[in-house]
Formats: C-alpha cells, structure tokens, sequence
C-alpha cells in the first residue's frame, strides 16, 4: 500500500517536473500560442476565413523561414543576410517581367537566373563572416543594410541610364530609374500556386491516406505487433482515421444541410462552415516545393557535409583539429541559405502579386527570423517543425491582430502596432535569452 501511494507520488512528481520543463524550454512558443487563440477569439473570424488566409500566408512565407536552418546548424546563428538573397530573386523577377515571360515558365525563369547572382552573393557574404567570428548575427545585419544601398543605386540610377531597359510599365517617366511599385498581375501573379489546387478536405483527404499507408508500410516491414502498437504509430493512426472521416464530412457537407441542417442551429452552423472550408483551395506545386525543402534539409542533415555542419556548429575549433575546413563549411552554409532566400522570395512575391521595387526586401529577414524564435528555435538550434510552428502563430497573429484590436479597443491601428510589435520584441527577447544562458553556462564552468 505504502509502494503504491509512493509510485503516485513519484508519477505526480515526474508529471509537474515535466510541465515544468516544457514551459520552460517553449515559453515563447506557449505564450504565443495562447496569444493566438486569444486573438482568434476576440477578432470574431470564422475558422474557414482563417483557414483560407492561413494557407495562402504559409505557402507565400515557409519556403522563406526554412532557409534560415542550414546556417543555424553550422553555428551561424540566424541569417540576417537572406536579405540578400531576396534582393537576387526580386532582380530576377524585374528581369523577367521586362521580357514580358508569364506563368510558371517566367517563374522558373527567375530561379534560374537568381540562383547565380544568389550564390555570388552568398559566397561574399560567408567570406566576411569568416573574418568577423563570433558576430555574424550583427554582421549579416549591418551588411543587409550596405547592400540595400546599393541595391537602390542599380535601380534607381543604373537601370535606364548604364543598363539599358526600355519598358513603361517598368520604367519612371524620366527613364532612369525602376517604378516604386511593379504589378505582376498578367504577368508572373500566382505562377505557381495556380498550376494546380485543390480544395482543402480533398487535401486532407490524400494526405490523411498517406499517412494510412504509411502505418500499413511500416507495420509490414516491422511485422512486429509490438512496434505496431508504438504510441507513435498509433497516433498516427488514429490521426489519419480523423482527418478521413472531416473530409468526407466535408465534401458531403452540402447534402448534409439539406437533410439535417434545419435540426438544430449548432448543426446549422456547423455544416454551414464545412461548406465554406470546401471552398478553400490549397496551391499543391507551392507545397510540393516547401515539403521538397523540408526533405533537402533532412536530408542534407544525414550527408558527409551534414555532418560537417553539426560539427562545426558544436565547436568550430574541435571540427577544425579534426580535419574539417571548417571555413568553407561555413561559407557553403551561407551560400546554400542565400540561394533558398532568392528561390523564397520568387515564391513569396508571385502570391503576393506586387511588390515595393525598394522596400519589399527590408523585412524580410526580421519576419523569417521572428517565425523561427516563435517556433521555439533559438541561434542555435532550430528544426523544420520550429519553422513551420513559427510561421503558422506569426502568420496568425497578423490575422486576427487587427480586428481583436478593433473589438476590443474601438481601434484596428492597436492590433497592427501589436503585431509590429511582435516581430521586433521576439527578436530582442530571444537574442537576450541566448545572452543570459550562456552567461549563465560560463560561471558553472568557472
């Protein structure tokens, strides 16, 4: 009896102590998290509006945030120079509209063409991190405003006078210098995400059957009921049964009004929003993109230059005496990152349709930075379910900020000076964390 009242105890114990642990190690993903549902409450959005705004802001910014792992992983710490890279693809893409190539073919174009002026950006940039260790964060930051600079003076001054271009539609009316604002509706708007969609409960449909079969295929290859029953696979299992039966619900959600819609008004309602989350329509090419970076990171992480990544991010000097060039790790790191940066900035902006010739890059950087921290990554750490996390709560805070500020304080401008307020504060918050800890981690090796 006493062992037994003892075991609830120590259960009790281990159960608070890892309470404990989580709030600790994910308190600005928590407290993020509950400010999000906080937020969705008070503005008053029905979940397929979210739904739908979601979606279209995943698939216009994770490609963006994933970019910031590699060089995480090599001890980098958080690329403030994918600004760059951005500058690459946003040169492409001016490029490219003045040629006046459209669709997916002027899409793959701008990549094409990105990618080396990304890679001689990238290797610039590893080269001067190399010779400033120890403050590449605030290195990567000052050299993204030096390159702004002179990003404005091609654009502003070269183009139309030493580069030639003739194009009204792109051009000032002086002829030097490129429009502040360039429309890409016509032309390369919605490139990608329009080659194929699908609506969202036939999305969750096919995935949840993959992840079926997935189940299916390892419990074949373990043919072990005991690895079959892992608490994993089980969840996975149950999940995809889940999402099966709201997507058939889903699809049959029209049907479903007309017979049982007039039973009761929570059934009303109900039905009423699966008929709109049918309406919601999830660009697959753009996805297909973001989980093939997804994989390029797993797999990346498994290679010979992985592992060299790893080593060098743990302790560059260790690496060093082992036989590893760890400079031009380093420099590859930054190079891979900056190239993904030009390719996601080619995605962001064909969704968003138009883009600020001198200002679209500007925030690019801090926004991806502060998804990653909100996603629980820090300078040194980060994982492609930190970025995708991040991306979903800072992405949803934008939604709902403005109008839970309207709600409740008679005044949208609050919501958008929150939210602002968000991007800049998690950075702070973060980096003076990291700061403390290993102030913290140096007096216990004393």
């Amino acid at each position: 009896m006493i062992d037994k009242i003892n075991d609830t105890e120590n259960q009790k114990d281990n159960f608070k102590e890892k309470i404990k642990n989580l709030l600790t190690n994910h308190i600005v993903t928590v407290v993020f998290a509950v400010l999000c549902l906080i937020g969705f409450k008070a503005s008053g959005l029905t979940f397929s509006f979210y739904l739908n705004d979601i979606i279209t802001r995943i698939s216009r910014n994770a490609f963006l945030v994933l970019a910031l792992i590699i060089p995480v992983l090599a001890g980098m710490g958080l690329n403030f120079a994918i600004v760059l890279g951005a500058m690459a693809g946003q040169a492409a893409i001016i490029a490219v509209a003045h040629w006046g190539i459209t669709g997916w073919q002027g899409i793959l174009l701008c990549a094409v063409i990105a990618a080396p002026l990304a890679i001689i950006f990238g290797y610039l940039t590893g080269k001067l991190l190399n010779n400033t260790k120890g403050q590449e964060m605030i290195t990567s930051l000052i050299l993204g405003f030096f390159a702004n600079g002179i990003y404005q003076m091609v654009f502003l001054i070269l183009v139309g006078s030493i580069i030639p271009m003739k194009n009204e539609e792109l051009i000032l009316s002086t002829g030097v210098g490129v429009r502040t604002t360039i429309d890409l509706t016509g032309k390369l708007k919605y490139g990608l995400d329009d080659i194929f969609k699908l609506s969202f409960p036939m999305f969750v449909l096919l995935f949840s059957v993959a992840l079926a079969i997935y189940v299916i295929f390892k419990y074949h290859n373990n043919r072990s009921l005991k690895e079959f029953n892992n608490k994993k696979y089980k969840a996975i299992g149950v999940t995809s049964l889940l999402l099966i039966t709201f997507s058939i619900i889903s699809m049959n959600a029209a049907g479903l009004f007309q017979s049982f819609g007039d039973s009761s008004e929570i059934a009303r309602k109900i039905l009423l929003e699966l008929i709109m989350i049918n309406n919601v329509k999830v660009p697959i090419v753009t996805g297909v993109l973001i989980t093939l970076l997804c994989l390029f990171n797993i797999f990346i992480s498994k290679t010979k230059i992985g592992q060299d990544f790893k080593s060098v991010g743990q302790d560059m000097h260790i690496a060093t005496v082992s036989g590893i060039n760890s400079n031009k790790i380093r420099v590859i790191a930054i190079v891979i990152s900056t190239v993904l940066a030009a390719w996601g900035q080619i995605i962001y902006l064909q969704n968003l349709g138009t883009f600020s010739t001198y200002g679209s890059h500007e925030q690019v950087g801090m926004f991806a930075i502060a998804a990653l921290l909100i996603g629980g990554a820090s300078v040194t750490k980060a994982t492609i379910g930190q970025a995708l996390l991040g991306t979903v709560l800072f992405h949803t805070l934008f939604i709902v900020s403005p109008l839970a500020g309207r709600n409740l304080f008679g005044d949208p401008q609050l919501g958008e000076f929150f939210r602002a307020f968000v991007a800049y504060g998690v950075i702070g918050l973060s980096l003076g964390m990291h700061a403390w800890k290993q102030q913290i981690q140096a007096r216990h090796k004393l």
